[in-house]
């Protein structure tokens, strides 16, 4: 007698590839490499040409998969956006996502045509299809990289926004390919793309902002529900009028950041830990969709169409688009080195797979071979290249370290936050370094203790602050201001006080904006 279900050894086998894929992420940590590379390798290896422990050869659920996983990334990627950062890069994002894109198709197509013995709609394709840079890959390599904020915010709003004009190029060549196609078609289909999705991400994000904003559901994970509802209401309304959901998606997510910052903080680990699984499962599912034994046979061909996308191709397509806006010549060198290629390219390069197109094999095995030698060649130098140019910066003083969880009945914020070493607030006092705003600190938990804080509680690194602040501010940027010292207060002649919050005066209230002074 016996109770299994059919379902028993499927739940098995995902529970174990999820525990794998962890394990891979921690070990391409330790090895400063990206994690793509350790999961398409994983997948290879119990896919059919290797152990055969999982067989998948249906393209076509490869593809719903893979846009779902993207869908989550992409959302991710939104809601963790400073709407502040991505403004002043909006701009020049926005010429690479299409002039870029563009010019890298080109000169990739024309290498495809010189090394490969093929059709001009093959090259074309094989060009289109490795065209954009990758959202879950940049988005991984970056945040791990000490960058300048505005070179991460750039590439990650270019990866997050490129997809449109790749899957233009991808469709209409496919198209092409099946009978000729006007230009006003490529021209209505273009904007309908780019313009269509970002107007509906902007709509969907502005009412789910008002849904969060505006619901009491009593429950925090029923607004983590809301949110993934938001994502998929996106994407699905932007496909359903013919536009690209994949920008839809990422806008939303921005929008949301912006217009609920407050419900985006208490969203950000659930997205990120979907994010995480999505992008786990996708990369072993891509590398269970390739067969090894095929890719001898194009390597040649396709290392030498790698070569010119990765030192050829993407520099030029970068300095051609970013001249204008006169960024630094080490600037430009960088981003031209850091559009890595991942699972965008392999998603697309199964859409000449589904529709049946004749060379479409040829296509996934270059592709897939390009995005190998993109995550091998510039996943691992990143930050190499980024220390040789001198663009390294200092981590965000507020990364794992902080904890903002939103009261809503109370209409206030709790703040757990832990001051790092370095912070300019250590060995200063609250009076000293008074908390912005309305924020004030209700105790101090150091080496297991709880301390009851007044004006003069000395600041040491390590010390958990327990905070309370009304809602309405960005405490992100608020608390990064804080501990970087630039909110000190010139030293009067009695220091101290019993002000929680930081002031020295008898009834308790933050010195006025007069009476402090930033410190130089």
């Amino acid at each position: 007698m016996g109770a299994e279900l059919a379902a028993d050894p499927l739940l098995l086998g995902g529970a174990g590839l999820l525990v794998a894929g962890v394990i891979c992420a921690g070990f391409a940590e330790r090895l400063r490499a990206p994690g793509l590379l350790l999961f398409l390798g994983l997948g290879m290896v119990i896919g059919d040409d290797g152990l055969g422990l999982i067989n998948l050869s249906d393209a076509q659920f490869a593809q719903t998969i893979g846009v779902v996983a993207l869908v989550l990334i992409l959302y991710e990627g939104g809601l963790v956006s400073s709407p502040s950062a991505l403004r002043p890069v909006v701009g020049r994002a926005l010429v690479l996502a299409t002039v870029g894109v563009g010019v890298t198709a080109a000169v990739v197509a024309l290498a495809a045509s010189l090394v490969l013995d093929t059709s001009r709609t093959t090259a074309l394709l094989i060009g289109a299809v490795v065209a954009s840079t990758d959202a879950a890959a940049v988005f991984a390599v970056l945040r791990s990289a000490p960058l300048p904020r505005r070179l991460t915010s750039l590439l990650e709003a270019e990866s997050g926004s490129n997809d449109p004009m790749a899957i233009l190029l991808t469709v209409g060549l496919l198209a092409v390919a099946e009978g000729p196609v006007a230009p006003a078609e490529w021209v209505t289909f273009g904007l309908r793309q780019l313009v269509g999705g970002a107007l509906v991400g902007l709509a969907v994000g502005w009412l789910g902002a008002l849904a969060l904003t505006g619901s009491r559901l009593g429950s925090a994970g029923l607004y983590s529900v809301l949110a993934l509802g938001i994502a998929g209401s996106a994407y699905g309304s932007a496909a359903a009028i013919g536009t690209s959901g994949f920008l839809a998606v990422y806008v939303a997510g921005v929008v949301v950041a912006a217009r609920a910052p407050r419900q985006r903080r208490a969203l950000r680990a659930f997205h990120e830990g979907l994010a995480a699984t999505a992008q786990i499962s996708l990369f072993l599912l891509l590398g269970l969709l390739v067969f090894p034994s095929r890719l001898p046979a194009v390597a040649l061909e396709a290392g030498v169409i790698a070569l010119v996308l990765v030192l050829v191709a993407r520099p030029l397509a970068v300095f051609l688009c970013l001249v204008p806006f006169r960024m630094s010549f080490r600037e430009m060198a960088f981003a031209g080195w850091a559009g890595l290629r991942g699972a965008v390219p392999i998603v697309l390069a199964t859409f000449p797979l589904t529709a049946a197109y004749d060379d479409g094999a040829l296509i996934f095995d270059v592709v897939f071979f390009v995005v190998l030698v993109s995550a091998v060649v510039q996943g691992f130098t990143i930050t190499p290249v980024a220390t040789r140019l001198g663009l390294r910066a200092e981590p965000d003083p507020l990364a794992d370290v902080t904890r903002i969880i939103p009261l809503d009945a109370a209409g206030v914020d709790v703040v757990e936050l832990e001051i790092p070493v370095g912070a300019a607030v250590v060995g200063g006092t609250l009076s000293r370094f008074p908390l912005p705003g309305d924020a004030r600190v209700t105790a101090v938990v150091r080496a297991s203790h709880v301390v009851v804080p007044t004006g003069g509680t000395v600041l040491t690194a390590g010390d958990l602050l327990m905070i309370v602040s009304g809602s309405g501010r960005d405490l992100d940027e608020d608390l990064r201001t804080w501990l970087s010292g630039s909110l000190a207060v010139a030293p009067r002649g009695q220091a101290g006080g019993d002000d929680v919050g930081g002031a020295s005066d008898s009834e308790g209230s933050r010195p006025c904006a007069s009476r402090r002074r930033p410190r130089r």
